[in-house]
């Protein structure tokens, strides 16, 4: 079951929204608290249109009417109002404790709203895949790459074949490989990224199961994959090199790994010895 999420939901998929969903969007997002409680025809007009346009906002994010809407809002602000949801900038010239501050809490309301828009019900489906799976590979470009480096680095250590690589060329040459059964996870935070998709449609010649890691919100590579998870976080202007968004990413395949790992523990307790062990060897 997706958790509430409804303003990260909005925030994240408001620029994609039709000029009147928007609008409305754009109000509740700016007094959240006033909406609760709000008949449906003050909101109309307040945001100067239609009830019909209020309902279609409400099922565009997933709920059944504004009802449904204004419970979940009201249960998501009440979870979450210790939680600021503006992130800061680091500007020139600041002070080391700001720095510190400000990277710091930004990746944690990465996680935080991450953890708001995540679908259990398709991490599950994502679990059973690869749990089952005989092969796991892990595909992205760019930062998303050493993401999937990073995921093949957990699945060996308990035994699962497994392959990652940053190299459009290497991913193909690699997807091609895939059988029905395995599993392929794609790792682009846009969504939009090219080479993935040339790797994509490898992998569904292949008839292996895509699972796609991306942003929130509406884009080609998770409409595309199987199953498909979000992450949430914003990079501004000094933060452009994917700082938040790459500590999203790696939060979820640590929820990948640390549920399969969960799944078939007894059955993977001598691989993580035994890599423990090696490890271990290799410091002393």
């Amino acid at each position: 079951m997706e958790q509430n999420g409804c303003y990260v939901k909005m925030k994240n998929t408001l620029d994609t929204l039709p000029p009147t969903e928007r609008r409305i969007a754009s109000y509740i997002l700016g007094d959240p608290e006033s909406v609760i409680g709000m008949p449906i025809d003050m909101l109309a007009t307040k945001c100067a249109t239609s009830k019909a346009s209020v309902v279609r906002l409400c099922k565009s994010l997933g709920y059944r009417g504004y009802k449904q809407f204004c419970i979940e809002l009201a249960s998501d602000l009440a979870v979450s109002s210790h939680i600021k949801y503006t992130y800061e900038d680091v500007h020139p010239g600041d002070d080391l404790r700001s720095i510190v501050e400000n990277v710091c809490q930004n990746n944690i309301r990465t996680l935080q709203e991450s953890m708001a828009v995540m679908d259990l019900a398709a991490l599950d489906t994502a679990v059973q895949a690869i749990t089952a799976a005989p092969r796991v590979d892990f595909y992205g470009l760019g930062t998303s790459g050493i993401v999937a480096i990073d995921a093949q680095n957990k699945f060996l250590r308990i035994n699962k074949v497994s392959f990652a690589s940053a190299d459009p060329h290497l991913q193909i040459l690699s997807a091609s490989s895939l059988r029905p059964g395995d599993v392929a996870v794609l790792i682009s935070y846009s969504g939009e990224t090219r080479d993935i998709f040339d790797t994509l449609a490898i992998v569904r010649e292949s008839g292996a199961t895509s699972v796609s890691i991306t942003r929130y919100g509406p884009n080609r590579l998770s409409r595309q994959a199987d199953i498909s998870l979000y992450t949430s976080s914003q990079e501004s202007f000094i933060r452009s090199g994917a700082m938040s968004s790459r500590i999203g990413q790696l939060n979820v395949v640590d929820m990948l790994y640390t549920a399969v790992v969960s799944n078939e523990y007894d059955a993977v307790k001598e691989h993580l010895d035994r890599t423990l062990r090696s490890s271990r060897s290799k410091h002393g």
